[in-house]
């Protein structure tokens, strides 16, 4: 398997990372969570090994970041912080399992292959990189670019385009939207889709020769390159 581990203290992450790859895994180590986020983003990884305290991001932040953007990658958090509370925190943050330091390199082999298996039963890893013709969508930077030009959105408008950017060519109903968006299962009767789709057009077609959303007259929307 491929294992990224974040830790930045370099005695353990030797040590980690000798136990891995002498388990026959191939491992990538880096030292702090911003540089965990950049890997987590661009390799594919079979499991993560973070540490809780990190420098500048710590884990439950690289955690966080990483479930936000999708990315279901099972997480093992190592720690120093043995409460239950801590461990409770480290959960609900989107990890899957919680070793806490000092551990057994044996322990530890055993809990990133049961993490690797499941990773494998679940079907993979989810994209954090979008692209539907020129628009390109960064879920973990949260950034939008259409032709290389950046796009700012607000929250919900970046909510919206990423469902549409995942259903493209598909028609997306209005009903779909309010459900998967703004998580009402009801219909509210308002304007509320239509206005924040018209605002999202005009930043996403804006100055471009043609348009990448398109209205599906009494049915919905659809993203569409061509």
């Amino acid at each position: 398997m491929n294992i990224l581990v974040i830790e930045d203290d370099p005695n353990t992450a030797d040590y980690i990372a000798s136990g891995l790859a002498e388990a026959g895994h191939v491992v990538d180590c880096v030292a702090n969570g911003t540089e965990g986020l950049v890997h987590v983003g661009r390799a594919l990884h079979d499991v993560v090994v973070v540490d809780r305290m990190l420098p500048g991001v710590d884990g439950l932040g690289v955690v966080k970041a990483m479930r936000a953007a999708a990315i279901e990658t099972p997480v093992l958090f190592l720690t120093t912080l043995g409460g239950l509370d801590d461990r409770v925190d480290g959960l609900n943050a989107g990890g899957d399992d919680y070793l806490g330091k000092p551990f057994a390199l044996t322990e530890l082999i055993a809990r990133v292959a049961a993490l690797g298996r499941r990773s494998r039963h679940q079907g993979g890893h989810a994209p954090t990189l979008l692209r539907q013709g020129e628009l390109e969508m960064d879920l973990l930077a949260r950034t939008v670019r259409r032709h290389g030009r950046v796009i700012d959105l607000l929250p919900r408008e970046f909510q919206i385009l990423e469902f549409l950017m995942r259903h493209a060519g598909q028609v997306v109903t209005r009903s779909m939207l309010l459900e998967r968006v703004w998580e009402f299962h009801f219909d509210p009767q308002t304007s509320l889709v239509e206005t924040h789709m018209s605002r999202l057009r005009a930043k996403i077609d804006k100055g471009f020769d043609h348009p990448l959303i398109h209205t599906i007259r009494g049915t919905g929307y659809s993203l569409r390159a061509t």
